[in-house]
């Protein structure tokens, strides 16, 4: 069997409707040596590639997706196959791996989820994803713990238990008030975040609060309070970022980053979206207003 006549598979990478999009054949895809395509289901039009059923088989896949380096070369080609379409028309995000038998199975799968998938391209046309994250920096690091004081002292029994109370009580009132004020310190910056909240809601058509991110992609030196994606119209990415830096002189206590326009994950219908791997996209690709 020559490789030309190897069984394939059909990758799946969005759902568009309308647009001209014979120049995503020019896109290298997931590098199988087929050309990204377009597939027709009814109203539909699905961007797909032809890739290797060895390679691309569930236990083959389950390896290729196990491997860090592999999967991030495959998010990253994935999201540009969909980016790259979402620049021509509306465009739904299919999840990373999406891959049916063969085009008849991805034109019935299609055909099935027709009217949610018509339902989200009407609310996403003329529109895009804007990620907006607000973070708390890290304050100094707290003193070291002290040593709570013991109640006997050189002066004896009598003296030393007086004393010791008293220390006793000045130790914990020490610690409440460090407690109070990293409390504090935390509300103030959620109240400051639900402002950023409000003021992108008031410019969105619709937004979707995400999981904040931990340390082990912000960083130490700061906490994220808010991780949120918002679907605003073409043309009002002005009015956003002066919103934003309007928002960052006042709120100097929290720091802004705003990363778009993206492709509609978080906004495609009936959790077609891979919302993991927008995020992934989102965080590498943040900036300041």
């Amino acid at each position: 069997m020559t490789p030309s006549e190897a069984p394939t598979l059909t990758y799946a990478f969005a759902v568009c409707r309308g647009g001209a999009l014979t120049a995503l054949a020019a896109l290298s895809g997931l590098d199988t040596g087929a050309p990204v395509r377009t597939l027709t289901a009814g109203p539909l039009t699905a961007v797909v590639q032809d890739v290797p059923a060895a390679g691309f088989g569930e236990e083959a896949l389950r390896r290729r997706l196990s491997d860090r380096d592999e999967l991030e070369r495959c998010a990253r080609a994935h999201h540009t196959v969909i980016t790259a379409a979402a620049a021509l028309a509306p465009t739904v995000p299919l999840p990373l791996a999406t891959l049916y038998l063969d085009d008849d199975r991805a034109r019935e799968a299609l055909g099935e989820r027709e009217t949610s998938l018509l339902t989200a391209l009407d609310r996403i046309a003329g529109r895009a994803e804007w990620g907006v994250k607000v973070y708390a920096p890290a304050g100094p690091p707290p003193p070291a713990p002290e040593a709570a004081p013991t109640n006997g002292t050189a002066d004896g029994p009598a003296n030393g238990t007086a004393n010791g109370t008293a220390s006793g009580r000045a130790y914990l009132d020490r610690v409440r008030t460090r407690q109070r004020s990293r409390e504090q310190h935390h509300t103030l910056t959620l109240r400051a975040a639900e402002r950023v909240d409000t003021a992108v809601r008031g410019l969105a058509v619709a937004a979707r609060r995400l999981r904040p991110h931990g340390v082990e992609v912000t960083g130490k030196h700061r906490t994220q309070v808010l991780n949120a994606a918002y679907l605003l119209d073409l043309g009002r990415e002005r009015e956003l970022r002066a919103a934003l830096a309007s928002l960052h002189r006042d709120e100097s206590d929290i720091q802004i980053e705003l990363s778009g326009p993206w492709a509609p994950y978080s906004f495609a219908d009936g959790g077609l979206a891979d919302r993991g791997i927008a995020d992934e996209r989102r965080t590498s690709g943040g900036m300041s207003p």
